[in-house]
C-alpha cells in the first residue's frame, strides 16, 4: 500500500527554464547553446547541486570548458532568479495528496545558489512533510546513499513509497531499492500513473 509520494522538483514541480532566462538576457540561440555546453549541460552542473564547491570554484569550471565566453557565463550564473520557476499546479497536487492521507515528500538535485535566488519557486514546500535537497548531503541523484538517507531519516519503508521524477536513471536508482517509480512526462500521465499504483 502507497503511503509516501517522493517528488523530484526539477521539471516536475517547477519549471528549470535556464534557457528562457537566458533569452530574457538578451542571449542568441547560439549562445545559449554554448552556455549550456559549458555549464547547465556538462557533467559539472552535477557538482554545482552536490554543494562541495564554492560558486567561485564552480564558476571558474565553467570558464575552463570555454574561456572565451566568460563574460556571458557571468551574466547566466552571477545571478540565476528566473532560472526555475514552480508550476501552476504544484501547490494544489501536494495539497490534493495530503487531503487524501498521503505523505508528501521532496527529493531533487538542488543547490544552495538555487535555493536562495530561486525561493519563490519552492513555495510548495511548506505543504510538504519533509525531504532531501541534494546540496545539504553533498550528494546527487542517482548516488543510492540518497534515497537511503531519505528513507531513514524520515523511517520509510520503500514499498510504501512512490517517486516520481523526471530522468528515468534516477527512477530507476529509486526502483533498485523497492521504491515503486514514475518517470515523469507531464501531470495527467503522472496522476494515471499514480491512480494505477492506487493512489
Amino acid at each position: 500500500m502507497i503511503r509516501n509520494i517522493i517528488f523530484d522538483i526539477g521539471n516536475v514541480l517547477a519549471d528549470f527554464c535556464w534557457r528562457e532566462m537566458l533569452r530574457g538576457r538578451g542571449m542568441s540561440e547560439k549562445m545559449i547553446e554554448r552556455v549550456g555546453r559549458a555549464s547547465v549541460e556538462s557533467p559539472l552542473w552535477g557538482e554545482f547541486d552536490r554543494g562541495v564547491w564554492t560558486p567561485k570554484e564552480i564558476m571558474q569550471a565553467f570558464i575552463q570548458r570555454d574561456p572565451e565566453i566568460s563574460g556571458e557565463l557571468h551574466l547566466a550564473f552571477d545571478d540565476i532568479h528566473g532560472m526555475v520557476k514552480i508550476k501552476d499546479y504544484a501547490i494544489d497536487w501536494v495539497k490534493e495528496l495530503k487531503d487524501k492521507g498521503y505523505r508528501v515528500w521532496y527529493l531533487s538535485n538542488f543547490s544552495r545558489k538555487a535555493e536562495v535566488e530561486c525561493a519563490d519557486s519552492l513555495a510548495f514546500l511548506p505543504y510538504m512533510d519533509g525531504g532531501i535537497l541534494s546540496y545539504r548531503e553533498k550528494m546527487v541523484k542517482p548516488n543510492p546513499a540518497i534515497y537511503r538517507l531519505l528513507l531513514e531519516r524520515y523511517g520509510l519503508q520503500p514499498e510504501e513509497c512512490v517517486f516520481i521524477d523526471d530522468t528515468a536513471l534516477n527512477v530507476e536508482a529509486a526502483k533498485a531499492l523497492g521504491i515503486k517509480g514514475i518517470v515523469f512526462r507531464d501531470q495527467a500521465q503522472a496522476k494515471e500513473e499514480l491512480r494505477m499504483l492506487g493512489v
